[in-house]
């Protein structure tokens, strides 16, 4: 774990980003308290959608396939 001052992070904020991307935590102080912490974000794994997990989310009228009224014209 390092610890730098917020001046010194905003001077070498690339560098501290690929120190986290690396897996170092870095802790930022200002006024000799930490305020911040600088790490690596776990990855989320993006899993598939179950099967039957959108059910009842979509309903379709029982009309659906009649003819529009507006278009009697055209049939």
């Amino acid at each position: 774990m390092q610890q730098i001052t917020l001046a010194e992070a905003s001077l070498h904020l690339p560098e501290l980003i690929e120190a986290a991307m690396n897996g170092e935590e870095i802790i930022i102080t200002k006024d000799e308290k930490p305020v911040v912490k600088l790490t690596l974000v776990a990855s989320v794994e993006k899993r598939p959608p179950l099967f039957g997990s959108a059910k009842d989310l979509i309903t379709i009228s029982d009309d659906f396939d009649a003819p529009l009224e507006d278009f009697k014209d055209y049939m």
